[in-house]
């Protein structure tokens, strides 16, 4: 018999803590690449402050990204599937980047 503690076979123990849970509020995502990896950079930018921070950065492979970015077209597809259109606030508008990181590709 099986403990009511013990995973399933293939099934996938996720601990979320309290302080994470909370999650980070970003209104930039900046991503560079390497041969072995993408960066992005998940920026704060508000009105007013000549600044922005990068408040967190995810580390992928290329693999990993490629399946990030299924997920997303995903998920965006069945969003707008229940919601309407998601409209593209940003077109035209350009941003600053002068981080002074590494030249972004988004």
């Amino acid at each position: 018999m099986e403990s009511k503690n013990q995973n399933k076979q293939g099934e996938l123990n996720i601990e979320l803590s309290e302080d994470v849970s909370q999650g980070t509020y970003s209104n930039l995502a900046i991503i560079t690449h390497s041969n072995s990896e993408f960066i992005v950079d998940f920026i704060r930018m508000m009105p007013g402050v000549p600044k922005a921070k990068v408040k967190s950065r995810i580390i992928l492979t290329p693999q990993h990204a490629k399946r990030l970015m299924r997920a997303l077209i995903d998920n965006v597809q069945k969003y707008e599937g229940m919601h309407g259109e998601i409209k593209d606030a940003d077109e035209g508008m350009t941003l600053p980047m002068n981080f002074g990181g590494p030249n972004a590709q988004a």
